[in-house]
């Protein structure tokens, strides 16, 4: 496996709270594209990362084509743009440039937008966490079970609190196959009042795992990939001031109760939209 001492021996360390200090995604992938000594196989583990961003300016350009593209990708605007359009057409051929699974989500996105209790980011990420597990090394794939884990627990755990169906927001999800250190932590968070800290609670443990999984390697792909997912979170944390964060998560609630068919029993549990005691988790 190659080293890449150098690189990430450049680069400061990163703290959850020390927002200034780290580079952006964007700055990571510029130097990561500098390397011409990467090794291929460790190349395309990097460009699964870049894919996130691809995700999230594909929704970005099905909400408004004319828009700018605000995360670090794989492929720009243009090339983003073509894609929607020929996943669109009556007969589309597979791109060999993108996973097949963006091009169904296109097509997906079209076909259901409109409908109640559709949320499209969940979707598109389930799909990106898949494409992961299927395609990743083993910290890659460990990664994308980790985020549906999470992603999946706070779900159920919202809807069983709610007395809302629970196969209805959640994706393949059996919490049997969840590890129980796991479950316990996410019950605890699930209980935190405040979403800002719910939120910080969660990119901690994130953070947490992935310091585990890259102490006995500290430069090696797998500590790269963590240093720019951690690089990630710092960067989405710097856009957001705590009622901003506020004001997420109660629209995320809005939705949901707009959304959810709630037996009559649960609705005076509800919590109000300036409270946002509960949310549905889809990083």
């Amino acid at each position: 496996m190659a080293n890449y001492y150098f690189l990430l021996s450049g680069l400061p360390d990163l703290k959850l709270d020390s927002l200034e200090t780290a580079p952006s995604v964007q700055e990571l992938q510029q130097l990561i594209l500098e390397q011409d000594d990467m090794d291929k196989k460790d190349r395309r583990q990097v460009e699964m990362f870049f894919l996130l961003g691809d995700c999230r300016n594909l929704i970005t350009l099905l909400d408004n084509n004319l828009a700018e593209l605000p995360y670090a990708g794989n492929w720009d605007k243009a090339e983003l743009q073509e894609l929607i359009a020929d996943a669109l057409e009556e007969v589309y051929e597979d791109d060999s440039r993108f996973p097949a699974f963006m091009a169904d989500f296109v097509r997906e996105y079209y076909e259901r937008k409109s409908e109640a209790g559709y949320f499209p980011e969940d979707r598109l990420m389930v799909r990106y966490w898949k494409y992961l597990k299927q395609h990743g090394t083993g910290f890659v794939r460990r990664w994308a079970e980790l985020s549906l884990d999470i992603a999946n627990t706070l779900t159920a755990l919202l809807c069983e609190r709610q007395g809302w169906a629970v196969e209805q927001y959640t994706y393949d999800y059996d919490p049997t196959e969840v590890d129980k250190d796991l479950m316990l932590q996410l019950q605890d968070i699930a209980k935190d009042s405040d979403p800002v800290q719910k939120e910080r609670r969660i990119d901690a443990l994130k953070w947490l795992w992935m310091d585990d999984e890259t102490f006995f390697e500290p430069f090696d792909i797998n500590a790269l990939f963590a240093y720019i997912l951690k690089a990630d979170i710092l960067e989405r944390w710097a856009r957001l001031d705590p009622e901003q964060g506020r004001q997420r998560f109660s629209q995320i609630i809005e939705n949901l109760r707009q959304h959810a068919t709630v037996p009559a029993e649960f609705t005076a549990y509800m919590p109000k939209k300036e409270e946002g005691t509960y949310t549905k988790n889809y990083k």
